[in-house]
């Protein structure tokens, strides 16, 4: 990009990842808060674990997001099968198998595809402060991509 010049942006982003639980609601929450209104912003994952009781953001995802003022509290998970609309300019995917649900989501649309590996911080081992540790550092990769993806807002 040249000196001086913004990215131009999507018109509608999507976020995936396995469980819209952790990474991709994350990557839709530091997204919205950089891009504002200008652009529309979505998450979902592969698989929803509702089955096993399981419900809304991880409770270290709602924990980390809160100490920079974003409230993940009322997160639903959803699955790309429950997405209201798929008509995403963009679809940005943190794992590698939502990678290949957004290669066959695309496959007769017109819509860019990247793909963001991003580490599972729910496999960090130890005390309450190392898991939050893995959080943290997962949501600084995930901001620090989107400020040189799209800008400073």
């Amino acid at each position: 990009m040249a000196s001086g010049s913004s990215p131009r942006l999507p018109g509608a982003i999507l976020f995936a990842c396995n469980f819209n639980r952790v990474r991709s609601p994350m990557a839709e929450g530091l997204a919205r808060r950089l891009l504002g209104d200008r652009v529309f912003v979505d998450s979902c994952g592969l698989k929803a674990e509702r089955e096993a009781g399981v419900e809304g953001a991880d409770p270290f995802v709602c924990a980390v997001m809160a100490e920079l003022g974003l409230d993940l509290e009322g997160h639903q998970p959803k699955t790309f099968d429950e997405l209201h609309d798929d008509s995403f300019d963009l679809i940005i995917s943190l794992t590698p198998e939502a990678q290949h649900r957004a290669v066959e989501l695309t496959r007769h649309r017109a819509a860019e595809i990247e793909y963001w590996p991003t580490h599972d911080p729910t496999l960090a081992d130890g005390a309450r402060e190392n898991r939050l540790a893995a959080y943290r550092d997962v949501r600084d990769t995930l901001a620090r991509r989107l400020v040189e993806r799209f800008g400073r807002g």
